[in-house]
């Protein structure tokens, strides 16, 4: 196919790199056009500036959008004074929104999509960077059956594809599994400081808990790749993952589900990113941890034994 990939980020570009290595003839765009211009001459592939993205759109048989929220999606596709990329595409054209966007939002693009007699899909990811990169991201689709098998030839070479339901049910998806893993990492923080401040060590328990009945993604994972070994570097920001967790609030408002846990989770990631430098990555809420309790997390050194190591699966 030939697609118009927009959004050449942390996750987008080894996304945008799969694509090119399948085959697929692209036309990239970013807000930073030298990224697009740098990703084009790469791939062999042709680069577009976001100004001029309207321009290219009756030529591609396909839209992936990997942006931040909805606003930045919707000024994309139905913004600017040309009507943005809804009102160029051809009948029959594909919009895959992979990004992590409002439920609510996807329904209504969705709708307007149809009205143009263009197809539209909500394909957000979960794996971060480590699955982008090796092609191994897991794709939650919301959409119509035909859709999901049109873009079949382009997921398949980003990951796995769950098709989830209907217009929005892919970025409902999302949130409730960033509410999840975000529930996971906070809560694996704070046992490890009670731990920590009791004079267990930290790889310690995680051998313990990952053999045992509490051991989650974050401890099989993120703790010891990411926090332990300070680099904090998982790929996706706190900031990002706050707006996730007040989507997923948001739709438990909406359906009228009573989320007291939940409500508490994002109380606990508000305040660390109130309290935490901007550019902060998810893996940081257990250094907001650690400086609320005055303790340290650390790798043991490196001859110490330790129990059988962790995968290095990552997931956001």
């Amino acid at each position: 196919m030939r697609v118009l990939f927009v959004g050449l980020g942390a996750m987008g570009t080894p996304m945008s790199r799969h694509l090119a290595e399948a085959g697929h003839d692209l036309v990239l765009c970013d807000l930073r056009a030298e990224q697009a211009d740098r990703l084009a001459g790469e791939y062999g592939a042709t680069s577009v500036p976001l100004a001029g993205v309207d321009e290219v759109a009756g030529a591609v048989d396909a839209v992936i959008l990997m942006l931040p929220d909805s606003p930045a999606v919707e000024a994309v596709l139905a913004g600017g004074d040309r009507g943005g990329l809804f009102a160029g595409l051809a009948p029959g054209s594909l919009v895959i929104d992979m990004s992590s966007a409002s439920p609510t939002s996807t329904v209504e693009l969705a709708a307007r999509a149809a009205e143009r007699g263009l197809l539209m899909l909500d394909a957000p990811v979960s794996g971060g960077v480590a699955r982008a990169q090796t092609a191994e991201l897991a794709i939650m689709v919301g959409g119509e059956p035909e859709a999901v098998e049109r873009a079949r030839p382009l997921l398949d070479a980003l990951g796995s594809t769950t098709h989830v339901g209907p217009a929005g049910a892919g970025h409902a998806m999302k949130a409730l599994n960033n509410l999840l893993s975000a529930i996971g990492l906070v809560a694996a923080s704070e046992v490890l400081a009670i731990g920590t401040r009791f004079g267990l060590q930290p790889q310690v328990m995680l051998d313990v808990l990952n053999s045992s009945t509490g051991g989650n993604h974050a401890t099989r994972v993120k703790m010891a790749r990411y926090v332990l070994s300070r680099s904090f570097d998982a790929g996706f920001s706190l900031q990002l993952m706050v707006k996730d967790l007040r989507t997923a609030l948001d739709l438990a408002q909406e359906t009228g589900t009573p989320t007291p846990v939940a409500a508490a989770c994002l109380q606990e990631w508000t305040a660390a990113r109130r309290t935490l430098r901007g550019d902060a990555d998810h893996t940081h809420i257990a250094a907001y941890v650690e400086a609320r309790s005055g303790i340290e997390f650390h790798a043991p050194p490196a001859d110490t034994p330790t129990g059988t190591p962790s995968s290095d699966r990552e997931a956001s």
